[in-house]
């Protein structure tokens, strides 16, 4: 008789697999770290990667496929506020939260050496990255729309350039270091219509 698989324990290894992965992929790459390795910092057998993953990429890809559910649930969260700027600097907060993990410079490193070389690596970039600018493009119009944020904004280049600021966080990445407070002053000056800014300091 087949053993029963339990989903909740292997929703559990697999995650256990990826944070020790991201984490090993980020001191020391990709190619310099092998499954054994990965299942050892798991805690798990050294065969246990590939029972859970196809291979070595299918195991990257799943530390940014994590992002997708979340991203999806982060903007369907801040897209039901009622205040448009409220709302994206929610986002930027929650987004650039991460910069301050020690791993982010590392990881960051290794996604740009592999994407070129994983194709449904990039896809699952493209797609999260989708995800947000509908999301901030969805406030910046809403805030247009109501007069909280400059109407010569265009909302899905200015969502663009939001995730380009935040990507900046990343680039620039200290875990000592919190850059939500400048990445909310960039934001707030960036969306604010030009009546709004008057008086204050140059």
């Amino acid at each position: 008789m087949a053993r029963k698989v339990d989903p909740a324990r292997s929703a559990a290894r697999r995650e256990a697999i990826t944070q020790a992965a991201a984490k090993l992929f980020a001191e020391r790459g990709f190619e310099n770290t092998s499954a054994a390795e990965i299942a050892k910092a798991a805690g798990l057998s050294s065969g246990s990667v590939f029972y859970y993953f196809t291979d070595k990429r299918a195991l990257f890809r799943s530390v940014f496929e994590r992002d997708l559910p979340m991203s999806r649930e982060l903007v369907q969260r801040c897209t039901a506020g009622e205040d448009p700027v409220t709302s994206i600097l929610a986002m930027v907060d929650e987004l650039a939260v991460e910069a301050m993990d020690p791993i982010a410079p590392g990881i960051l490193v290794e996604v740009v050496r592999q994407a070129g070389k994983d194709p449904d690596l990039m896809r699952v970039i493209a797609e999260n990255t989708a995800i947000l600018h509908e999301g901030f493009a969805a406030l910046v119009e809403r805030g247009i729309r109501t007069g909280a944020i400059d109407p010569a904004l265009n909302p899905r280049e200015t969502a663009e350039w939001i995730q380009v600021v935040i990507d900046g966080a990343f680039l620039n990445a200290d875990p000592d270091r919190d850059p939500r407070p400048m990445l909310r002053r960039i934001v707030t000056r960036f969306l604010s219509r030009p009546r709004d800014l008057a008086g204050e300091p140059a």
